[in-house]
């Protein structure tokens, strides 16, 4: 059984870790989900603000981020690991930002009181955050355990060469 790890851990130096790195991609999948959700709404001059320029500028950052992440973690580095955690955290904190705002919201168009956005897209948009956000932090934790499993491997492979 002990040997068995042993291959395990030692074939992981020459593979790439592929489950974290489809997590990342996976995220930023649903991520464009939620951005094309929201910017695809027309409600009257509702989003014509700054917060939707910051918004959009952030899922500009926040999709080459998770990108560099996949490519980071797919070579076990650890601090591409903790950025995804990070990213993983801000997706869910992005939730109490512009959807919720938006959702409590109601515009005047014509005369007619309208919500800015209904309960339909308030729950899939909010679906769409919490996936990407639970792809980042599972990636993120995978990403974690078996970066620190091969640095231990190679730390122990060093110690028997010397």
């Amino acid at each position: 059984m002990n040997e068995e790890r042993e291959i395990r851990l030692d074939r992981m130096r020459y593979t790439k870790n592929t489950l974290s790195s489809g997590l990342a991609l996976l995220a930023i999948l649903f991520n464009v989900m939620f951005f094309i959700s929201i910017y695809e709404s027309d409600v009257g001059t509702y989003y014509y603000n700054i917060l939707v320029g910051a918004s959009i500028l952030y899922n500009l950052i926040f999709m080459l981020a998770a990108f560099l992440c996949s490519e980071g973690v797919k070579n076990y580095k650890l601090g591409y690991a903790w950025l995804m955690a990070a990213l993983g955290v801000g997706q869910i904190a992005r939730i109490f930002i512009y959807p919720m705002r938006a959702h409590a919201d109601v515009v005047t168009i014509q005369e007619k009181t309208v919500s800015v956005m209904s309960d339909g897209q308030f729950a899939r948009v909010t679906v769409y955050l919490l996936l990407s956000a639970a792809c980042l932090l599972a990636g993120a934790v995978v990403g974690v355990i078996r970066g620190r499993a091969l640095a231990a491997h190679i730390a122990s492979l060093d110690g028997r060469a010397a």
